[in-house]
C-alpha cells in the first residue's frame, strides 16, 4: 500500500479550507448587501473609516457570532502575553521605507513586507469576504488584524463622543482620602530640605549673566508696539480742493440751531423764572443774557407765534449770503500735551507749609480784612453782625464790636497816627475809633469824629442823599447811603474816602471829605455798573472799575479822564494797584489775573489764568517787578 505524500496531504487539506472559506464568504456576502452602505477600507494605513450604520445594520445572527468570537478571544489569556512579532523596538519604520522587509521576529529572521493591494484588489476582497470591512492594518508588524466586537464598541463609542468603556463611570463622586479635621500632625513628616532655604547659585549666575548682556546691548528690550494710525479712506473733507462749475470749492451751510428742551410750552415749575430774575436779565450784558424765558401754557394750542421768528429768519438769511464761509481744518491734539508741566514743589521752596496763627472768635464767615498801616493790627468783619480787631503778633482779640447787620468790608485809614476804621454794612458807612494810640492822637481822632450840626446841602446836592449823622453807641459816625455799600477805600492822606453803590446808578460813586464831613459825587458819568474804586498812592486820581473796563479820572480837573485800560476779561471783581503807582493788577471772576503797567499800554503787560478761582480783593507789594 502506497503512503500519501506530504505534499498531496497539504493540498487536500487547503482545499477543504478554501471550500469551508467559500461558504462563509457567501454567507457573509449576503448579510453585506442588506447593509445601506458598503464599509470603506483605506489600505496602507493604520486605521480603518468606519460606518455607523453598518454596525446597527446586522442582524442578530451577526452579533451573536460576534459574541462567540468574543467570548473566544477574552478566553484566550495567553494571546495578551505574545509580545509583538516585530522586534526592531522603537526604530523609526522610515528606515525601512527602501527594504524588502519590515524587520526581524524573535528569531532573527527577516520578516518579508506583504505585497500591496492596489485599489482594485481592495474591492475585491471586500466583495469576498464580508467581513473585510472589520480588518486593519499593522504597520509595525505588516500583518493584517481582525477587530473583535469589544474593539468595534469602543470605537463606536468613540466616534459618538462616549466613554469608551461602557463600565467607566465619568462621574463618579471624588473620593478624598485625606480627611484633615483634627488633625495634628502634617501630611508627610519629613524635613524640609536645605535647597530651599538657600539662594539658587545657578539662578545667581544666570541672573548676573542676563544683567551683563543687557548692559553691553546683546539683549534688547522689547518695543512698545506701535499702533496703527486710522486715516479717511476716502480723504480728508476739509482739504477738500473739488471745485464747483464757478471755480470756488462748495462749503454746504451750517444747520440752524434745533430748538431744545429749555423751549418747552409745558416745563416743569422750578425751570420758570420769577419776575425778579426776568428784571435782574436786563442787567447784563446781551451777549450773556439767556436768548430763551421759558413760559408755561396750558395746552399746545395757546401757544401764541414765536416772537423772533422773523429776526431769527433774517439773521439767517444774512449769514447766508453775507458771512463768507471757510472750512476749519480739524487737529488732533493729546489732551495731555495741553496740560501745563507744573514744577516740583522742592524747586518751590521756601514757602509756607504749616498753619502759623489762627484768629478765631467769628460765629459767621469772614467778609473783609484789613491790616493797619503799621502792621500791628487786624481788622476783620463777618456775617455774624460783629467787627473784631486782633493783634498779628499773638492772634489775641482786642476789640469787638457789634453792629447789628452783616459786615460787607472794613478798612483801616492810612494815616499811622488815624487809628480810624471805616466798616460798610448795608446802606451804612460806619468810622469807627478803635481807641489805639497815645492822648494827644486820641484827642485828634475824637476831634475828627465828632459833628456838631447838620451840614448845609452842597451844589451838588449829595447831601440831601448822604448823611452824616453821630453814631453814640460806639463814639463815631454812620453815614446813611440810599443804596447798598458793597467797598469802602481810603485816600493815601487819610481825609477822603470812597463809597462803592452798584446799583446806585449816577450816584454810583460818591467821595467822602471827613475834616468837613462832606459827600460830593464824581462829574463825569460812570459808565457801566461799577466794582470798585481806588485812590492813586502819590497823585489825585482815582482807578474806577466797572464790570469790563477800568478808567482812570484826574480828581483837581473836574473828574477829566485820564486813560482807560482794557483787560479783556468777563466781569471784573477787584483790583489793586502798586505803591508806586505805575503797575495796576485786576482780577476776575472767570479766575484770570491781569497785569497792567499804566506807563506801558492799555493792554494787560501780562495774564495769569488760575483753574476754579474767583478774586475777592488783591493787593500789590512794594517789591513788585517784572520777572
Amino acid at each position: 500500500m502506497k503512503m500519501p505524500k506530504k505534499n498531496d496531504i497539504n493540498n487536500n487539506k487547503k482545499k477543504r479550507k478554501d471550500k469551508e472559506n467559500n461558504k462563509q464568504q457567501d454567507q457573509d456576502y449576503k448579510l453585506e448587501l442588506e447593509l445601506e452602505k458598503e464599509p470603506i477600507q483605506q489600505q496602507q494605513h493604520v486605521f480603518v473609516l468606519v460606518d455607523e450604520n453598518a454596525f446597527s445594520n446586522h442582524n442578530n445572527d451577526q452579533e451573536e457570532e460576534l459574541e462567540e468570537e468574543a467570548r473566544v478571544e477574552e478566553s484566550d489569556s495567553s494571546e495578551d502575553e505574545v509580545g509583538p512579532r516585530n522586534t526592531i523596538g522603537d526604530v523609526p519604520l522610515e528606515w525601512y521605507k527602501d527594504e524588502p522587509h519590515i524587520g526581524y521576529d524573535i528569531t532573527g529572521k527577516k520578516i518579508i513586507k506583504l505585497p500591496k493591494k492596489d485599489m482594485l484588489d481592495s474591492l475585491l476582497a471586500t466583495a469576498d469576504n464580508s467581513k473585510n470591512w472589520r480588518k486593519i492594518i499593522d504597520q509595525l508588524n505588516d500583518e493584517e488584524v481582525q477587530l473583535a466586537k469589544n474593539e468595534i464598541g469602543l470605537i463606536q463609542n468613540l466616534l459618538r463622543g462616549k466613554t469608551p468603556h461602557p463600565d467607566v463611570d465619568p462621574y463618579a463622586p471624588y473620593v478624598d482620602w485625606f480627611e484633615w479635621k483634627d488633625s495634628i500632625h502634617p501630611l508627610s513628616s519629613a524635613q524640609e530640605p536645605k535647597r530651599r532655604f538657600i539662594p539658587s547659585k545657578w539662578e545667581t549666575k544666570k541672573v548676573v549673566k542676563l544683567i551683563r548682556a543687557i548692559r553691553e546691548g546683546r539683549i534688547k528690550q522689547d518695543k512698545p508696539k506701535e499702533e496703527p494710525q486710522l486715516y479717511l479712506l476716502w480723504g480728508d473733507d476739509s482739504n477738500s480742493t473739488e471745485k464747483s462749475g464757478h471755480g470756488l470749492s462748495y462749503i454746504p451751510a451750517p444747520k440752524p440751531k434745533v430748538p431744545g428742551h429749555e423751549e418747552s410750552y409745558n416745563p416743569s415749575v422750578e425751570y420758570i423764572p420769577t419776575q425778579e430774575e426776568v428784571d435782574s436779565y436786563q442787567l447784563m450784558y446781551e451777549e450773556d443774557r439767556p436768548k430763551f424765558i421759558p413760559k408755561r401754557f396750558e395746552s399746545l394750542r395757546s401757544v401764541p407765534a414765536y416772537e423772533n421768528a422773523l429776526k431769527e429768519s433774517f439773521e439767517r438769511c444774512l449769514d447766508l449770503y453775507l458771512c463768507p464761509r471757510a472750512r476749519k481744518k480739524r487737529i488732533n491734539i493729546d489732551p495731555e500735551s495741553l496740560k501745563p508741566k507744573l514744577p516740583n514743589k522742592k524747586d518751590l521752596k521756601p514757602y509756607p507749609s504749616t498753619c502759623y496763627l489762627e484768629y478765631k472768635g467769628h460765629m459767621g464767615a469772614v467778609m473783609s480784612i484789613s491790616v493797619e498801616v503799621s502792621g500791628q493790627w487786624l481788622a476783620s468783619g463777618s456775617t455774624d453782625g460783629t467787627v473784631r480787631v486782633w493783634e498779628v503778633e499773638t492772634g489775641r482779640c482786642l476789640r469787638i464790636w457789634d453792629v447789628g447787620e452783616a459786615v460787607h468790608y472794613v478798612a483801616w485809614n492810612p494815616v499811622q497816627e488815624r487809628k480810624i476804621l471805616a466798616v460798610a454794612l448795608g446802606h451804612d458807612v460806619l468810622l469807627l475809633n478803635t481807641g489805639f494810640g497815645d492822648e494827644e492822637e486820641q484827642q485828634k481822632v475824637k476831634e475828627l469824629l465828632h459833628i456838631e450840626a447838620a451840614q448845609d446841602p452842597d451844589e451838588s446836592g449829595a447831601t440831601s442823599t448822604v448823611s452824616w449823622v453821630q453814631y453814640d453807641k460806639y463814639e463815631g459816625v454812620r453815614l446813611r447811603h440810599p443804596k447798598a455799600v458793597s467797598k469802602v477805600e481810603w485816600h493815601f492822606g487819610g481825609n477822603y474816602f470812597s463809597t462803592v453803590m452798584p446799583t446806585g446808578d449816577s450816584r454810583a460813586i460818591l467821595l467822602h471829605q471827613l475834616s468837613k464831613k462832606h459827600t460830593q459825587t464824581i462829574p463825569s458819568k460812570v459808565r457801566g455798573l461799577p466794582v470798585s474804586s481806588v485812590f492813586h498812592p502819590s497823585r489825585n486820581t482815582i482807578f474806577i472799575a466797572t464790570k469790563k473796563s477800568i478808567r482812570q479820572y484826574d480828581l483837581q480837573k473836574k473828574c477829566k479822564l485820564v486813560r482807560k485800560l482794557e483787560p479783556g476779561v468777563r466781569e471784573i471783581s477787584s483790583i489793586a494797584i502798586h505803591p508806586a503807582g505805575d503797575n495796576v493788577i485786576v482780577g476776575s471772576h472767570e479766575g484770570k489775573l491781569c497785569w497792567f503797567d499804566v506807563d506801558l499800554s492799555s493792554q494787560p503787560y501780562r495774564k495769569l489764568k488760575y483753574v476754579a478761582t474767583i478774586f475777592g480783593k488783591l493787593c500789590s507789594y512794594k517789591i513788585l517787578s517784572k520777572t
